[in-house]
């Protein structure tokens, strides 16, 4: 697919801003300087003498499109006048009937009267260039309309409302300024003078990192969230984990059966516990094996593992011996590293037990749940205790960064700073200081996009759909 390329321009622009298909109605969205020229020619006010021209923004308007005296649709039109639009341009939103025909025979019509069709992405990228929102909250645009869960639109609304635009902003504003200095102390070298408070600009150098290393670690929630928190079940062949996730996901979604060996391939499903997206993983049973399909399954399970935030690991609580157990945990955790993920233990099918496992007792040194997938029973120990995964604390009170384009540029900022302070305290050039400060202001600046690139704007909007 060719490159999109993403630049100021004043052409005028429509798109279909609905879902394609036949609905009640449709809408279909017009940006540009050409706007009400245009619809001064196709739209026919119920109001007689009414020029669309000549109307207040933010007012609606009844009455017809029509192609010369042929009438396609009555339709409802929202104006909007420049700067106070999603744009920042004049801005004009057809409300019609959402016949697939009638929608085709507008946005014909408009062709025709030299209006081209939008990119993706396009009106939000017209926002941005217009000084409407800032890169970050654009890019919030796209997680906002992708959004399935409560978790991941709290998300999108928090950077939307600016985030953490400002602070870093803010941040930048001040370095800057001390660039400047740094800069202008090249001038007179020889001379050997400071304007640079050297004091204050530690001081600033510190708090940059304080902010920055805070939203960098607030990645790895924001990560999880926003693609939904990734639980792998594992365990032993027949130990019930198809029939735990068609219990947890209410539907039958694995194969199951006495067969061992059944789940040959990493099923993957999510679900939504208190607004949080969970992506369950079943994977094939963890066992050896010469059978080549299933061997392949065991090796696609580790993999899984790895991504995983959170690890069940489930054993049949009506046969398996406590020293099984433990064996098979060792050997699990020989093949991954378990310190950065979550592992709770699961004891199933008690409903094939007779009294209490009382032998189990000293596995309590590790989150342990005992349930019947079959029966049901229990599982809302299961999604109380995913919840105990995630800091909604956190959530609701901190900024969270869950962009991996942010989260790579922050990590260059505080590297950068890091360099500038180093420098300053080994006493190093300025001509040298202004080489890391440079590097730091690119890097955050990235982020908002006070430093932008035809690439990075490209890579952003091509993701989104055409009318948005």
């Amino acid at each position: 697919m060719e490159a999109l390329h993403y630049t100021q321009r004043n052409d005028t622009i429509c798109a279909l801003a609905t879902a394609g298909g036949s609905a009640a109605i449709a809408v279909i969205r017009i940006s540009g300087p050409q706007t009400f020229p245009v619809l001064e020619e196709v739209f026919c006010p119920a109001t007689k003498n009414k020029k669309i021209t000549e109307v207040n923004g933010q007012t609606l308007h009844f009455g017809r499109i029509c192609k010369d005296k042929e009438v396609i649709d009555e339709v409802m039109l929202s104006v909007f006048r420049q700067p106070h639009s999603y744009t920042g341009e004049d801005v004009a939103e057809i409300s019609c009937h959402g016949s697939v025909y009638i929608q085709q025979r507008i946005i014909e019509l408009l062709l025709a009267k030299g209006i081209r069709l939008a990119e993706p992405g396009e009106y939000t990228m017209r926002a941005f260039m217009n000084g409407k929102m800032d890169l970050a909250q654009a890019e919030a645009v796209g997680d906002l309309i992708a959004s399935q869960s409560q978790s991941q639109h709290q998300l999108a609304m928090q950077q939307m409302r600016g985030g953490y635009s400002q602070t870093m902003k803010n941040l930048r504003t001040q370095l800057l300024d001390f660039t400047s200095l740094i800069e202008l102390e090249l001038d007179f070298s020889e001379e050997d003078v400071e304007f640079a408070d050297r004091d204050k600009f530690l001081q600033l150098i510190e708090e940059i990192k304080t902010e920055t290393h805070k939203l960098i670690a607030s990645f790895k929630t924001g990560n999880v969230l926003k693609k939904g928190i990734p639980v792998a079940i594992i365990g032993k062949p027949n130990s019930g984990k198809s029939t735990l996730l068609n219990a947890l996901l209410n539907e039958e979604r694995a194969i199951v059966s006495e067969i061992p060996g059944t789940t040959r391939d990493v099923i993957e499903d999510s679900i939504i516990i208190d607004g949080i997206s969970f992506r369950f993983i079943d994977t094939a049973g963890l066992r050896e094996t010469s059978e080549t399909v299933e061997s392949m399954g065991v090796e696609r399970t580790y993999s899984k593992i790895e991504q995983a935030s959170i690890v069940m690991y489930l054993f049949d609580a009506s046969r398996t011996p406590l020293e099984e157990i433990k064996s098979e945990l060792d050997e699990f955790k020989a093949h991954t590293d378990v310190s950065q993920k979550r592992f709770v233990i699961l004891g199933n099918k008690t409903d094939m037990l007779e009294r209490s496992p009382k032998h189990f007792s000293e596995l309590v040194d590790m989150e342990t749940i005992f349930i019947s997938a079959k029966r049901r029973e229990n599982l809302k120990l299961i999604t109380d205790s995913l919840l105990k995964s995630v800091d909604q604390d956190q959530l609701e009170n901190d900024t969270v960064v869950s962009s991996a384009r942010h989260h790579e540029a922050l990590l260059k900022a505080y590297q950068a700073m890091e360099s500038v302070e180093s420098g300053m305290k080994q006493g190093i050039p300025s001509d040298l200081l202004s080489i890391d400060l440079r590097s730091a202001l690119h890097h955050i600046g990235s982020i908002t996009g006070d430093i932008s690139t035809d690439e990075i704007l490209g890579n952003i909007f091509s993701r989104f759909c055409i009318g948005k």
